[in-house]
């Protein structure tokens, strides 16, 4: 009677994790539009606002993957809540700020919201009926991508309106509800993994990341064949040996490498990796390039609530084919879904590379993309629920988010590198410098659509029996069962 009630409630559970999502996602791009107004008003350099970004980037993906952790060891609502009641504290100190190093500390505390997206995943996977996973999980998925785009979108409005605090101070308003209505509806996660956080792990993947962004991040400036450059991605791989090798002996590991070694997990991994290159690249710079003033040859001189406008159509279809992948999946399966999203994804970076003199064809582009993403972000993220035991569903779902983010951030670096290449005298990049990052984009798409073609099939019947109660049937004829989780490939 207890689990009927629980599952009857899931409409609302949806809501509040959405809410806190959303919250998160904005939060993500909000900034990313007004680096020059926020630069000006806190009285710093081009080079030293950027930490605002990357600061918020290098700790959601070192914090992901332990709150995801955290929250399958003690309890994924209370760590859920946990989150939300960080992400609005960092909200509220950026709010405040009145100067670039307290914006880059509150950014930081910002970063322990990534956390949201596992910790979301596994209660979904624990409290949802069967016949609900796949919209539920897709829909999350497709919202955290949309939330970035919308964070764009209406960054320019809300600077006219009110000022850059704003920026802040609704994100944080948004996340208290949340986290109140998390405490009050979402119920406790029965699904729990004993153990400790292994901090060794923790603090090597801490390392690593943190070498490997930064370097990234600041390629463009430094040079890519700066010793400083060179030697970071080296202490990056040095240090990711080192912390695969401590987490092989872990007792209780952070990540566990069994898992990450599942053919199902690493491939739709490298899918994430390649779509976050092209997303984030995107996001970034697209408004850059219609923001160009019509006197460098090309761009429309636009503002920022302008060029905000052209990524509105990829939040909108990106929303929309989220919340429809999930029966998708079950007509074709989740695996041609993803690769359906890959192959859709190329075209509109070869628009972007070749068809950019009017604003139409930017229109057209990012709707297209919006389909692309959503398809691949809703299906991929219930492949990765339905690889892993259900004690493994926050850490295998953040570490999928976080790869994302890690890929976002080496396509934000590779697309700096190729448009600023051989730019103009007046220091405006070239027409031609955005012509080859988006066909470097397209490329990306490529390559993940020839990933997303290794992803296995999902065997009819496999673990059926263990994952489900001894008086729960499975369903095969709907799809294919795996660790209690209904995904969408057929059965083979």
């Amino acid at each position: 009677m207890a689990s009927e009630s629980r599952r009857t409630h899931h409409q609302v559970t949806f809501a509040v994790l959405a809410a806190g999502v959303a919250a998160y996602a904005l939060l993500q791009s909000l900034v990313t539009p007004v680096l020059p107004t926020i630069q000006a008003n806190l009285h710093t350099t081009q080079s030293t606002v950027t930490w605002v970004l990357t600061a918020y980037l290098l700790s959601a993906s070192i914090f992901t993957p332990i709150m995801g952790r955290i929250g399958d060891m003690i309890g994924k609502e209370r760590v859920f809540v946990a989150t939300l009641i960080a992400l609005a504290a960092g909200s509220l100190l950026a709010a405040l700020a009145g100067s670039v190093t307290v914006m880059i500390v509150a950014r930081v505390i910002q970063g322990v919201g990534g956390g949201v997206l596992p910790l979301a995943f596994g209660i979904i996977r624990d409290e949802f009926p069967r016949e609900k996973l796949n919209g539920a999980i897709g829909a999350i998925a497709s919202l955290s991508a949309v939330g970035a785009g919308l964070g764009i979108v209406l960054a320019g409005p809300i600077v006219d309106a009110l000022d850059y605090h704003w920026l802040f101070w609704l994100p944080m308003i948004l996340t208290i509800a949340a986290a109140v209505a998390a405490h009050f509806l979402v119920p406790e996660s029965p699904v729990r993994t004993p153990g400790r956080i292994s901090w060794a792990p923790a603090l090597l993947l801490s390392a690593w990341l943190v070498a490997l962004l930064v370097a990234l991040s600041e390629a463009p400036t430094w040079g890519w064949g700066s010793g400083k450059v060179i030697g970071l991605l080296v202490a990056a791989v040095v240090l990711a040996a080192g912390w695969v090798l401590v987490e092989l002996r872990a007792a209780t590991p952070l990540i566990d490498m069994t898992m990450m070694r599942r053919k199902a997990v690493w491939t739709n991994n490298l899918v994430a990796l390649l779509i976050g290159v092209g997303m984030y690249a995107v996001f970034a710079f697209l408004p850059e390039f219609v923001q160009t003033p019509k006197a460098a040859g090309y761009g429309f001189g636009a503002s920022i609530t302008q060029s905000g406008l052209i990524l509105l159509p990829s939040t909108v279809t990106m929303f929309a084919i989220g919340m429809a992948a999930g029966g998708l999946s079950r007509r074709i399966g989740a695996k041609a879904v993803v690769l359906l999203g890959c192959l859709v994804s190329v075209v509109p970076m070869l628009l972007l590379a070749f068809a950019h003199s009017h604003t139409w064809e930017l229109y057209l582009a990012t709707g297209i993309m919006g389909i692309g993403f959503g398809l691949a972000f809703a299906a991929m993220s219930g492949l990765i629920v339905a690889a892993v035991p259900p004690e493994q569903t926050g850490v295998a779902s953040g570490m999928n988010a976080n790869i994302r983010t890690i890929g976002g951030s080496i396509g934000a670096a590779l697309m700096a590198s190729i448009v600023t290449a051989n730019a103009q005298p007046s220091g405006l990049p070239r027409e031609a410098g955005y012509t080859h990052g988006f066909a470097m984009l397209a490329g990306a798409m490529v390559i993940a659509a020839l990933a997303a073609v290794v992803i296995p099939a999902s065997r009819a019947g496999r673990k059926v029996a263990s994952a489900l109660p001894a008086d729960e049937p499975a369903h095969p004829e709907l799809g294919v069962v795996a660790g209690g989780t209904l995904i969408g490939d057929k059965p083979e």
